[in-house]
Protein backbone atom coordinates (compact mmCIF):
# COMPACT_ATOMS: atom_id res chain seq x y z
CA UNK A 1 0.00 0.00 0.00
CA UNK A 2 1.25 3.49 -0.84
CA UNK A 3 1.63 5.21 2.51
CA UNK A 4 2.54 8.67 1.28
CA UNK A 5 4.99 11.15 2.76
CA UNK A 6 4.21 12.53 6.19
CA UNK A 7 3.90 16.31 6.49
CA UNK A 8 2.55 17.46 9.86
CA UNK A 9 -1.17 16.66 9.69
CA UNK A 10 -0.98 16.13 5.94
CA UNK A 11 0.18 13.29 3.73
CA UNK A 12 1.25 13.81 0.15
CA UNK A 13 0.52 11.03 -2.33
CA UNK A 14 1.87 10.90 -5.88
CA UNK A 15 -1.54 10.82 -7.61
CA UNK A 16 -5.26 11.25 -6.89
CA UNK A 17 -5.61 7.52 -7.56
CA UNK A 18 -3.14 6.73 -4.77
CA UNK A 19 -5.17 8.92 -2.42
CA UNK A 20 -8.34 7.17 -3.52
CA UNK A 21 -6.83 3.78 -2.78
CA UNK A 22 -5.69 4.85 0.68
CA UNK A 23 -9.08 6.29 1.62
CA UNK A 24 -10.92 3.27 0.23
CA UNK A 25 -8.76 0.92 2.31
CA UNK A 26 -9.47 2.99 5.42
CA UNK A 27 -13.20 2.92 4.74
CA UNK A 28 -13.36 -0.81 4.11
CA UNK A 29 -11.28 -1.54 7.22
CA UNK A 30 -13.77 0.47 9.26
CA UNK A 31 -16.73 -1.11 7.54
CA UNK A 32 -15.37 -4.61 8.14
CA UNK A 33 -14.88 -3.83 11.85
CA UNK A 34 -18.42 -2.45 12.13
CA UNK A 35 -19.87 -5.46 10.33
CA UNK A 36 -17.99 -7.84 12.63
CA UNK A 37 -19.51 -6.00 15.59
CA UNK A 38 -23.00 -6.15 14.07
CA UNK A 39 -23.13 -2.39 13.51
CA UNK A 40 -24.15 -0.19 10.61
CA UNK A 41 -21.36 1.89 9.04
CA UNK A 42 -22.29 5.47 8.13
CA UNK A 43 -20.13 7.02 5.41
CA UNK A 44 -20.44 10.74 4.69
CA UNK A 45 -20.15 11.28 0.93
CA UNK A 46 -19.66 14.28 -1.36
CA UNK A 47 -20.28 14.31 -5.10
CA UNK A 48 -18.12 15.79 -7.86
CA UNK A 49 -14.59 15.28 -9.15
CA UNK A 50 -12.59 15.03 -5.94
CA UNK A 51 -14.07 11.79 -4.49
CA UNK A 52 -14.26 9.88 -7.79
CA UNK A 53 -10.91 8.08 -7.22
CA UNK A 54 -12.21 6.90 -3.83
CA UNK A 55 -15.37 5.43 -5.32
CA UNK A 56 -13.37 3.85 -8.14
CA UNK A 57 -10.95 2.26 -5.68
CA UNK A 58 -13.83 0.99 -3.53
CA UNK A 59 -15.38 -0.68 -6.59
CA UNK A 60 -12.05 -2.30 -7.50
CA UNK A 61 -11.52 -3.59 -3.99
CA UNK A 62 -15.07 -4.95 -3.77
CA UNK A 63 -14.55 -6.71 -7.08
CA UNK A 64 -11.45 -8.39 -5.66
CA UNK A 65 -13.00 -9.19 -2.28
CA UNK A 66 -16.83 -8.93 -2.34
CA UNK A 67 -18.64 -7.89 0.82
CA UNK A 68 -22.28 -7.71 1.83
CA UNK A 69 -23.02 -3.95 1.74
CA UNK A 70 -26.40 -4.14 3.45
CA UNK A 71 -24.78 -2.63 6.56
CA UNK A 72 -23.32 0.37 4.71
CA UNK A 73 -25.19 3.69 4.65
CA UNK A 74 -24.13 6.55 2.38
CA UNK A 75 -24.94 9.85 4.08
CA UNK A 76 -24.95 12.34 1.21
CA UNK A 77 -23.88 15.85 2.19
CA UNK A 78 -25.93 18.12 -0.07
CA UNK A 79 -28.28 18.64 -3.00
CA UNK A 80 -29.37 21.56 -5.16
CA UNK A 81 -32.72 23.18 -4.43
CA UNK A 82 -34.99 24.86 -6.98
CA UNK A 83 -38.12 27.01 -6.62
CA UNK A 84 -41.22 26.37 -8.71
CA UNK A 85 -43.38 29.13 -10.19
CA UNK A 86 -45.28 29.43 -6.92
CA UNK A 87 -42.07 29.81 -4.93
CA UNK A 88 -42.23 26.36 -3.34
CA UNK A 89 -38.85 24.69 -2.91
CA UNK A 90 -38.03 21.27 -4.37
CA UNK A 91 -34.92 19.18 -4.81
CA UNK A 92 -33.26 19.09 -8.21
CA UNK A 93 -34.59 16.25 -10.35
CA UNK A 94 -32.34 13.16 -10.18
CA UNK A 95 -32.01 13.15 -13.97
CA UNK A 96 -30.49 16.68 -13.99
CA UNK A 97 -26.80 16.59 -14.93
CA UNK A 98 -25.89 18.39 -11.70
CA UNK A 99 -28.15 16.43 -9.35
CA UNK A 100 -26.34 15.01 -6.35
CA UNK A 101 -29.03 12.33 -6.11
CA UNK A 102 -28.32 11.36 -9.70
CA UNK A 103 -24.57 11.32 -9.03
CA UNK A 104 -25.05 9.13 -5.95
CA UNK A 105 -27.09 6.61 -7.92
CA UNK A 106 -24.99 6.52 -11.10
CA UNK A 107 -21.48 7.08 -9.80
CA UNK A 108 -21.57 5.56 -6.34
CA UNK A 109 -24.34 3.01 -5.73
CA UNK A 110 -24.46 1.48 -9.22
CA UNK A 111 -20.68 1.70 -9.48
CA UNK A 112 -20.16 -0.25 -6.26
CA UNK A 113 -22.93 -2.71 -7.02
CA UNK A 114 -21.49 -3.56 -10.44
CA UNK A 115 -18.68 -5.34 -8.61
CA UNK A 116 -21.01 -7.42 -6.42
CA UNK A 117 -23.48 -10.29 -6.76
CA UNK A 118 -27.13 -9.23 -6.28
CA UNK A 119 -27.36 -10.56 -2.74
CA UNK A 120 -24.47 -8.35 -1.57
CA UNK A 121 -25.45 -5.10 -3.27
CA UNK A 122 -26.05 -1.77 -1.57
CA UNK A 123 -29.83 -1.15 -1.33
CA UNK A 124 -31.22 2.12 -2.69
CA UNK A 125 -32.73 2.91 0.71
CA UNK A 126 -29.23 2.96 2.19
CA UNK A 127 -28.42 6.16 0.28
CA UNK A 128 -29.63 9.01 2.48
CA UNK A 129 -30.48 12.58 1.54
CA UNK A 130 -31.92 15.31 3.73
CA UNK A 131 -35.65 16.00 3.51
CA UNK A 132 -36.30 19.51 2.23
CA UNK A 133 -39.51 19.71 4.30
CA UNK A 134 -37.70 18.80 7.54
CA UNK A 135 -33.93 19.36 7.14
CA UNK A 136 -33.26 19.18 10.87
CA UNK A 137 -34.51 15.58 10.91
CA UNK A 138 -31.36 14.54 9.02
CA UNK A 139 -29.11 15.15 12.00
CA UNK A 140 -31.49 13.24 14.26
CA UNK A 141 -31.53 10.34 11.82
CA UNK A 142 -27.72 10.25 11.77
CA UNK A 143 -27.52 10.37 15.56
CA UNK A 144 -30.14 7.65 16.01
CA UNK A 145 -28.18 5.40 13.64
CA UNK A 146 -25.06 5.76 15.78
CA UNK A 147 -23.35 8.77 14.18
CA UNK A 148 -21.07 9.19 11.21
CA UNK A 149 -18.15 6.78 11.15
CA UNK A 150 -16.20 8.45 8.35
CA UNK A 151 -16.61 11.58 6.23
CA UNK A 152 -14.96 12.08 2.84
CA UNK A 153 -14.40 15.83 2.49
CA UNK A 154 -13.41 18.26 -0.24
CA UNK A 155 -12.79 22.00 -0.17
CA UNK A 156 -14.05 24.69 -2.49
CA UNK A 157 -11.11 26.04 -4.50
CA UNK A 158 -11.79 29.75 -4.15
CA UNK A 159 -13.75 30.20 -0.93
CA UNK A 160 -13.21 27.03 1.11
CA UNK A 161 -16.85 25.97 1.15
CA UNK A 162 -17.48 22.44 2.34
CA UNK A 163 -20.78 20.90 1.29
CA UNK A 164 -22.73 24.13 0.63
CA UNK A 165 -21.47 25.93 3.74
CA UNK A 166 -20.01 29.32 2.71
CA UNK A 167 -17.43 31.41 4.59
CA UNK A 168 -18.90 32.77 7.80
CA UNK A 169 -21.10 29.73 8.43
CA UNK A 170 -21.58 29.28 12.20
CA UNK A 171 -19.56 26.45 13.68
CA UNK A 172 -22.71 25.03 15.32
CA UNK A 173 -24.71 24.88 12.05
CA UNK A 174 -26.63 21.76 11.18
CA UNK A 175 -28.55 20.55 8.13
CA UNK A 176 -30.60 23.30 6.51
CA UNK A 177 -31.46 25.06 3.23
CA UNK A 178 -28.76 27.60 2.33
CA UNK A 179 -28.19 30.32 -0.23
CA UNK A 180 -25.19 29.41 -2.34
CA UNK A 181 -22.31 31.87 -2.36
CA UNK A 182 -21.34 33.16 -5.81
CA UNK A 183 -17.87 31.66 -5.44
CA UNK A 184 -19.45 28.27 -4.69
CA UNK A 185 -21.61 28.53 -7.80
CA UNK A 186 -18.57 29.44 -9.89
CA UNK A 187 -16.63 26.46 -8.51
CA UNK A 188 -19.58 24.20 -9.28
CA UNK A 189 -19.44 25.14 -12.94
CA UNK A 190 -16.18 23.16 -13.04
CA UNK A 191 -17.64 20.35 -10.97
CA UNK A 192 -20.56 20.00 -13.37
CA UNK A 193 -19.34 21.00 -16.87
CA UNK A 194 -22.89 20.82 -18.21
CA UNK A 195 -23.46 24.31 -16.83
CA UNK A 196 -22.93 26.70 -19.76
CA UNK A 197 -23.20 29.85 -17.64
CA UNK A 198 -23.44 30.78 -13.97
CA UNK A 199 -27.07 31.75 -14.53
CA UNK A 200 -27.80 28.01 -14.92
CA UNK A 201 -26.35 27.14 -11.50
CA UNK A 202 -29.05 26.96 -8.80
CA UNK A 203 -28.88 29.62 -6.12
CA UNK A 204 -29.93 27.38 -3.21
CA UNK A 205 -29.11 23.99 -1.79
CA UNK A 206 -29.80 21.77 1.18
CA UNK A 207 -26.64 20.97 3.08
CA UNK A 208 -25.30 19.29 6.17
CA UNK A 209 -23.86 21.82 8.60
CA UNK A 210 -20.40 22.20 10.06
CA UNK A 211 -21.54 20.61 13.31
CA UNK A 212 -22.81 17.63 11.31
CA UNK A 213 -19.37 17.18 9.72
CA UNK A 214 -17.45 17.74 12.95
CA UNK A 215 -19.44 14.95 14.57
CA UNK A 216 -17.80 12.33 12.34
CA UNK A 217 -15.47 9.98 14.20
CA UNK A 218 -13.00 10.02 11.32
CA UNK A 219 -12.56 12.21 8.23
CA UNK A 220 -10.26 12.73 5.27
CA UNK A 221 -9.92 16.06 3.48
CA UNK A 222 -8.85 15.38 -0.12
CA UNK A 223 -7.08 18.13 -2.09
CA UNK A 224 -5.96 17.35 -5.62
CA UNK A 225 -4.90 19.44 -8.61
CA UNK A 226 -3.20 22.81 -8.91
CA UNK A 227 -6.54 24.54 -8.48
CA UNK A 228 -6.58 23.45 -4.83
CA UNK A 229 -3.28 25.09 -3.84
CA UNK A 230 -5.03 27.91 -1.99
CA UNK A 231 -7.22 25.38 -0.19
CA UNK A 232 -4.13 23.38 0.77
CA UNK A 233 -2.44 26.50 2.15
CA UNK A 234 -5.47 27.63 4.11
CA UNK A 235 -6.24 24.23 5.64
CA UNK A 236 -2.68 23.25 6.49
CA UNK A 237 -1.96 26.78 7.70
CA UNK A 238 -4.22 26.36 10.72
CA UNK A 239 -4.67 23.64 13.32
CA UNK A 240 -8.22 24.62 14.19
CA UNK A 241 -11.43 25.78 12.59
CA UNK A 242 -11.21 29.04 10.65
CA UNK A 243 -14.69 30.48 9.91
CA UNK A 244 -13.30 32.25 6.84
CA UNK A 245 -12.44 28.84 5.33
CA UNK A 246 -15.23 26.40 6.28
CA UNK A 247 -13.38 23.31 5.02
CA UNK A 248 -10.99 23.75 7.94
CA UNK A 249 -13.74 22.05 9.99
CA UNK A 250 -11.82 18.85 9.24
CA UNK A 251 -9.55 19.77 12.16
CA UNK A 252 -12.50 19.43 14.53
CA UNK A 253 -13.25 15.81 13.62
CA UNK A 254 -12.11 13.36 16.30
CA UNK A 255 -9.66 11.76 13.85
CA UNK A 256 -8.68 13.46 10.65
CA UNK A 257 -6.14 13.47 7.88
CA UNK A 258 -5.44 15.89 5.04
CA UNK A 259 -4.46 14.13 1.83
CA UNK A 260 -3.00 15.98 -1.16
CA UNK A 261 -1.21 15.32 -4.41
CA UNK A 262 1.92 17.26 -5.41
CA UNK A 263 -0.04 19.65 -7.61
CA UNK A 264 -2.28 20.79 -4.73
CA UNK A 265 0.67 20.92 -2.33
CA UNK A 266 2.63 23.10 -4.78
CA UNK A 267 5.46 20.58 -5.12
Amino acid sequence: MQTGLSMNECRIFPTPEAIGRHVAETILDGFDAARAAGKTYLLGCPTGRTPRPVYSALADMLRQAPRDLSGLVLVMMDEYVLADTAGALRLAAPEAHYSCQGFAEREIRQFLNAALPPEDQLPAENVWFADIDEPEAYDRRIAEAGGLDFFILASGASDGHVAFNPPGTPRHSRTRVVTLAEETRIDNMSTFPGFADISEVPTHGISVGLETIAGARDAAMILTGAGKQLAFQRITGTRGFDPDWPASIVHDCAKNLILADPAAAGH
